[in-house]
């Protein structure tokens, strides 16, 4: 099976040649035969890749160590779970992994749209050919997954410690969901623009491959903050850490596009920017991935350095000059088809909220290639830290928060006064009532302040819109309030989706103010001593050494420690923290040790202990933190996808229909009536 994953592997190659050459042709020329054989090649890719991905599985649960990356990132005494995760764990592995995904979206794509977009799928397959063709070169030329070595060792490295952990056997492929998914609409961009067909005809399809992508990318953002939250021991989630910034910008980019596709289908506006979005979010999805595969940053993400990363930077500037060209020379297609008719319009509320994380993206892409930039032109790199990336993202993000409570309020092509006054006074009220009772408590921090009070504006907005809604749906058809609250939902998905989206946003930032407060305390205590402290909330915390303890537990030497934890003279329980040797089978240390946190979790705070380390085997130093707020971060993250997933949701099709062409509405009136969703 790992000689016919190999062969798969250079099959797979000329078939992805195939399919983007008679695609091409077929399209240029007007062929169906070739249009038809290059979909059906690109289903060969697809079943060619996924015999390779079978060989490589089969080679890593065999424990094949002739296999270079086998011998590289496992060990015969590897959990099976993680022989099954391996696959992803190195640059070999995980560009495979990444390439089954692509050919899989292709396969789907194509099938998917066998009856529909005739003129333009020969280039969006041929497109997708050539993203697959890429990726295959680069494992068949650079990097191949079943490189053999020249001797076979008794056992392999084992895998990375950091990596031996239930969120990297999700985080990793939720990303890669993601990350790929913006090839697909980036296939029908080109496939538009080269047909020139850039109506709504294309917007169905690339907005649904737009929502899973960013459906998978919130997924695979979140655990990634979990698993560094939980692994890396620096009671941290986010650090603006280059990788992470590299999955951040295409998730930027496609929130922009899936707002701003609104205006296009409504009033037919935007229509570059549309396109430069799309486009854009692939080419971020390409440049991420040349930071994380070419070894050019340093961060414990990163793969080491590789000149793979020549391989990423000269397809990334291919692509550029190629779409750079096609939206160029497609200027006048791209007219729009209405103006703005005022500032104040839920038209314009979109447009701040576009400009708002792009700026977003800019400021966050400025910080990360810094260091790359810096070395090329003086020499040093100079790093940027999280004090720039808070001080520039802070505050707008907090201008993000609170047009995500704007713009479901104001009307479509213009305001009226009244409008505004009966909309905004509810939300405006809750926002007040947030922020003086908070006041009232005590709380004294500037940005959790106005934090706060942004997020109660925004959660009254939400549910202003689906008390209205379920009023409506009450008053029409007499139905129960949770009969009508479901059935709006189910009826507008988007919308109604969208929004409990927006409620997970407000849940997030409610956690992130939760940094304010955080505190901590660094001990070094024998067996018996205990240590004091008071946290954020006022309550006395006491932690009891119960001594170091010495054992071993599957391909590992832990050290713990263990503190008795009492809250206000309340048992709270038992809280350790460990150092894992990890070891291969012949008992020989692999990596550096790793320190595995104690958590003691409540939607209040998390009480985070560190072993940093045995002074000796009676006396134990240790990092306790006291992280506010943390518990919600995770439920936000979750909460955003289920919305996600409510607009993704399939729903009875409709015509697509571009804007531009409605009649004239009197001035003041709402082109969308409340209860419209219902």
């Amino acid at each position: 099976m790992i000689l016919v994953g190999e062969l798969s592997l250079w099959i797979a190659l000329l078939m992805a040649t195939w399919t983007t050459t008679v695609s091409f042709a077929g399209g240029m020329q007007a062929r169906p035969d070739l249009i038809k054989s290059g979909e059906r090649a690109m289903y060969a890719t697809f079943g060619f890749v996924v015999l390779a991905s079978v060989g490589l599985w089969t080679a890593l649960f065999t424990h094949d160590f002739s296999l270079k990356f086998v011998a590289s990132f496992t060990s015969a005494n590897l959990p099976k779970v993680y022989l099954f995760t391996a696959f992803w764990a190195g640059q070999e592995g995980s560009l495979l992994f990444w390439t089954l995904i692509m050919t899989m979206y292709a396969a789907i794509a194509v099938f998917t749209n066998r009856d529909r977009n005739r003129a333009m799928m020969p280039y969006v397959t041929g497109t997708l050919g050539v993203v697959s063709l890429f990726f295959l070169m680069t494992m068949a030329f650079a990097e191949n997954p079943f490189e053999r070595l020249d001797w076979v060792p008794a056992d392999g490295r084992g895998m990375n410690p950091q990596l031996q952990n239930p969120g990297m056997a999700a985080h990793p492929p939720m990303l890669y969901l993601g990350y790929v998914g913006t090839a697909v609409p980036f296939a029908f961009a080109i496939g538009a623009l080269v047909t020139r067909q850039l109506d709504a005809q294309w917007l169905g399809a690339v907005r649904r491959w737009a929502l899973v992508s960013w459906f998978f990318l919130t997924i695979g953002i979140v655990l990634g903050m979990w698993w560094a939250y939980v692994e890396l021991g620096w009671a941290g989630y986010w650090a603006w850490d280059a990788v992470e910034n590299s999955s951040f910008l295409p998730w930027l980019t496609v929130t922009a596009f899936l707002h701003s596709i609104m205006i296009q289908e409504k009033r037919g506006m935007l229509r570059k920017w549309n396109v430069t979005l799309v486009v854009l979010s692939f080419l971020l999805t390409i440049l991420g991935t040349f930071i994380t595969r070419s070894g050019v940053i340093e961060s414990v993400h990163a793969f080491a350095r590789s000149p793979i990363g020549n391989w990423f930077l000269g397809f990334l500037i291919a692509a550029t000059a190629v779409t750079v060209y096609l939206v160029s020379t497609r200027l006048n297609d791209l007219q729009a088809k209405a103006e703005l008719e005022s500032m104040v319009s839920r038209e314009a509320a979109f447009l701040y909220n576009n400009l708002v994380l792009v700026g977003i993206c800019f400021a966050t892409l400025w910080g990360t290639l810094f260091p790359i930039l810096s070395e090329w032109v003086k020499g040093d790199k100079i790093t940027v830290g999280p004090p720039f990336f808070n001080a520039v993202n802070g505050p707008l993000g907090l201008l993000l928060l609170a047009l995500t409570g704007i713009g479901p309020l104001i009307a479509w092509r213009r305001a009226s006064v009244a409008n505004l006054q009966r909309q905004f006074t509810a939300p405006l009220i809750a926002g007040v009532v947030v922020f003086v009772a908070l006041l009232a408590l005590g709380m004294r921090d500037p940005y959790a302040l106005v934090s706060y009070l942004l997020a109660g504006f925004v959660f009254g907005t939400i549910i202003q819109e689906f008390v209205k809604g379920v009023g409506a749906r009450r008053r029409m058809y007499s139905e129960g309030f949770f009969a009508a609250f479901f059935r709006l939902i189910g009826r507008n998905r988007r919308r109604y989706g969208g929004y409990i989206v927006h409620f997970g946003v407000v849940v997030l930032f409610c956690a992130f103010a939760g940094l304010m407060f955080k505190k901590d305390i660094t001990a070094t205590l024998k067996t018996g001593e205990s240590v004091k402290m008071t946290d954020a909330y006022g309550h006395d915390w006491v932690f009891t050494s119960q001594g170091i303890s010495f054992f071993e537990q599957l391909n590992r030497r832990v050290t713990a420690v263990t503190f008795d934890v009492t809250r206000d003279g309340k048992r709270m329980g038992l809280l350790s923290s460990e150092k894992r040797q990890h070891v291969n089978s012949r008992g020989e240390p692999t990596f550096e040790p790793s320190t595995e946190v104690g958590i003691l979790e409540s939607p209040k705070q998390d009480v985070y202990l560190v072993f940093t380390g045995a002074v000796d085997r009676d006396t134990a130093a240790v990092h306790i933190n006291f992280n506010p707020l943390v518990w919600w971060v995770w439920f936000g993250g979750i909460v955003m996808a289920f919305g996600g997933l409510i607009v993704m949701w399939p729903q009875a099709q409709k015509a697509e229909r571009e804007g531009g062409y409605v009649a004239q509405i009197p001035m003041g009136r709402e082109l969308e009536p409340v209860g419209a969703g219902a």
